[in-house]
């Protein structure tokens, strides 16, 4: 499958939406990763069950296992990358770091 995003050249975040995205941690093992891909759907799909049944109590507990789930893969929380650079997540890319990249990519 074709990916349809561009990325920063450090591969740390993929453009959407013209926001950065944190992208998985890349030191996960395959098998991590599908551990927690999988617990994230699950959660984003009680997350919709919950909302069409009106169940707040449901959707917080939903959405924090959605926010657990996006920390293991990497993509909330701690930053994986040792450098020290700041995690620049949801911003827009030209108001980051990557405004020159993206200025030259776009």
């Amino acid at each position: 499958m074709a990916n349809k995003y561009s990325h920063t050249p450090d591969g740390r975040y993929f453009v959407a939406k013209n926001r950065l995205w944190r992208c998985t941690d890349p030191r996960l093992s395959d098998d991590e990763k599908r551990t927690h891909i999988k617990a994230l759907m699950k959660a984003r799909r009680a997350v919709r069950t919950a909302q069409q049944q009106n169940d707040e109590i449901a959707l917080r507990q939903a959405r924090e296992a959605v926010q657990s789930a996006k920390e293991l893969l990497g993509e909330r929380g701690p930053v994986w990358w040792q450098d020290g650079a700041p995690d620049e997540g949801g911003l827009a890319p030209h108001n980051s770091s990557y405004a020159e990249w993206w200025a030259s990519h776009s």
